[in-house]
């Protein structure tokens, strides 16, 4: 009954339209009443207190350092690079767009500016060179939800404050995984840019190349001080948060100058904004964290599912077939305050690593970001490349199916990701 409550007064709210962040605060003070122990002190401390932890501190530092590097111009010359290096092959703007995203996913950790500064980059540029309109902002925008995988990312920082895990762990488990998603994307793309008979741009001379990885070196330099530093302790996902904002402002203001001080004022809300709502969520999500695991709804939990926990490849199966559909009409951050501290227990007590379960859960929930009808990753993208929406879906579903066979391998064989991750963070 009381799981019966708590997803009646969630899903009813947010189907009136109430904002996420009030649902999961209304939906917490239902089971409140149910349970009879309503106490406004109560649920103002948990509200307050789901936002005080250190960990959390990452987000706005890894926020900023997204919006400085598009408007200081590190991610445009991630993009030359990448021109330089494959725009001259057969398709090759869409090769660039997917190795863009894969480097910026290692920067900014947030799929929907990776999203927004490539779309804008890039739509453009592939769409007078005569590539499919509605393909090309499909393959931006699930190139984008790579971003969420590798580290630094903020998905992964939600998810450990959620569920107790090792965020750094979580961060390097999440590497591997993330160029698996970059490969079948360039496999498929590989396969429907044949249908676009489009002469590529002559190759770059090697002194080209060479100057445009010189001019580019300072924005490819960080992942590897924040894989560095992670992997051999020197700070921790908070400070590595703050190493991103600090070099990224330093490179934009000091190096590349694109970034003038009378504009940090803009940047600095921008980011505030962003993280602003981020942090609502997540001590909304923590009222209702706590109310559930006061009423023991994991424990209920595991014995509905009883049967498959002796078969945690089934188990993970269905727990991610659920995943999918929630992902179509819930947001990444939700989907992660709600269901992760419920599903963590779970998968444990069945047997199955729970870095592992992270690196799956938060790859879905990615997924769920370029899922009509709420994506939010699609409706950025839509925004941005000024396509209708049945065009861009139209456009995106070989790039989604690719990412789900990679979601179904790494269900399939866990090896792909445990193996890598031990060797990354022992």
């Amino acid at each position: 009954m009381t799981i019966i409550v708590f997803l009646s007064v969630l899903l009813g709210t947010m189907l009136l339209g109430v904002p996420i962040a009030f649902a999961l605060l209304l939906s917490g003070l239902a089971l409140m009443v149910h349970m009879d122990m309503f106490d406004s002190q109560i649920l103002a401390q948990n509200l307050i207190n789901g936002v005080d932890s250190f960990p959390l501190m990452a987000v706005p530092f890894f926020m900023l350092a997204g919006v400085v590097m598009n408007v200081g111009g590190l991610s445009k010359r991630i993009v030359n690079l990448a021109m330089a290096l494959v725009g001259h092959v057969r398709g090759g703007l869409g090769y660039v767009a997917i190795m863009a995203s894969v480097i910026m996913a290692s920067l900014s950790g947030s799929a929907v500016a990776d999203a927004a500064a490539l779309g804008a980059l890039l739509i453009p540029m592939m769409a007078a060179s005569g590539h499919n309109l509605g393909r090309s902002c499909g393959l931006i925008a699930a190139g984008g939800i790579i971003g969420p995988i590798i580290p630094p990312s903020i998905g992964f920082i939600v998810f450990g404050v959620a569920t107790g895990e090792s965020i750094s762990k979580l961060f390097l488990a999440g590497i591997v995984p993330g160029v698996l998603l970059g490969t079948a994307l360039v496999m498929t793309w590989w396969f429907v840019a044949r249908q676009d008979n489009i002469k590529p741009p002559p190759k770059k001379s090697h002194k080209e190349v060479i100057a445009t990885l010189v001019d580019g070196v300072w924005a490819l330099v960080l992942p590897f001080i924040i894989v560095f530093g992670l992997k051999f302790g020197i700070f921790t996902p908070t400070e590595a948060g703050v190493v991103a904002a600090v070099y990224s402002l330093f490179v934009a203001v000091f190096v590349y100058r694109e970034l003038k001080l009378k504009d940090l004022v803009h940047v600095f809300v921008a980011a505030a904004t962003t993280t602003a709502v981020v942090m609502f969520l997540v001590g909304s999500a923590m009222v209702s964290a706590w109310l559930i695991t006061v009423a023991d709804l994991p424990g209920q939990l595991i014995e509905w599912l009883q049967p498959m926990m002796d078969s945690p490849r089934l188990l993970v199966g269905v727990i991610m077939v659920v995943i999918v559909a929630v992902g179509m009409t819930m947001d990444m951050t939700p989907i992660i305050l709600i269901l992760a501290p419920v599903l963590t227990p779970l998968v444990k007590e069945a047997g199955v690593d729970p870095i592992y379960f992270g690196v799956v859960f938060i790859i879905n929930t990615a997924i769920g970001l370029i899922t009509p009808p709420v994506g939010t990753v699609l409706n950025v993208v839509a925004g941005v490349g000024n396509v209708k929406m049945d065009v861009l879906v139209k456009g995106l579903w070989p790039f989604i199916l690719a990412e789900l066979v990679v979601l179904a391998l790494l269900i399939l064989f866990p090896a792909i990701v445990t193996v890598p991750a031990h060797w990354f963070y022992h």
